[in-house]
């Protein structure tokens, strides 16, 4: 498949859920095999240009690591509990959001965590805050938290993705120092403990 051949004749109206859709897909940008392949092991899939389209790295986390984000996760259940809300939007409405019949999964929600967030309905040179979510006493902990875990992403998107890792990287520096020189607010402490280049 040439996954950029692929990527020009979908539309985020494209669910997977039409099954003619579907069929006219798959005979337009056919895979380079006949039929599936049981992928066991860590292993890349490449598209009929040679691009990179996925990494499988299985048992990639360490069950250490897979409870250090659950325990992250557990703190952020404040704040997606909060972020349901029967009026909400698309994001945020409670009809999209259920729990299963047992309840072992992550608080159901929608919250955002940058350090620079472009606050809606302002100007566009108006000055970037700290996301909602990462406002209030539990930024710290919850930054504290999730560094590990955060530190494993920026390392795979080293070797994934150079160019996007050391973006991500000059766009910290350049905000920790737009956040001193501007005396933003919680910025600076925000970035302080800012793990992730992604």
């Amino acid at each position: 498949m040439d996954i950029a051949r692929y990527s020009k004749l979908i539309s985020p109206k494209d669910t997977g859920h039409n099954e003619h859709r579907e069929a006219r897909l798959l005979e337009r940008c056919p895979p380079g095999h006949e039929g599936k392949r049981l992928v066991d092991g860590p292993a890349i899939i490449l598209d009929a240009s040679g691009a990179i389209i996925a990494w499988y790295l299985p048992d990639a986390l360490t069950d250490t690591t897979q409870k250090e984000i659950k325990e992250a996760t557990d703190l952020l259940a404040p704040s997606l509990e909060k972020s349901v809300r029967a009026d909400g939007n698309w994001r945020t409405n409670q009809r999209l959001f259920n729990r299963g019949s047992e309840d072992v999964g992550a608080t159901p929600g929608c919250i955002n965590l940058s350090p620079a967030w472009f606050q809606q309905g302002h100007e566009v040179g108006s000055d970037e805050m700290v996301s909602a979510s990462l406002k209030g006493p539990s930024c710290e902990n919850i930054l504290k938290a999730i560094a590990r875990p955060a530190a494993i992403a920026s390392a795979a998107l080293r070797v994934m993705h150079p160019e996007q890792y050391w973006a991500g990287l000059r766009t910290l520096s350049n905000l920790g120092n737009i956040a001193v020189s501007k005396d933003l607010p919680q910025m600076p402490e925000a970035l302080q403990y800012w793990a992730s280049s992604v």
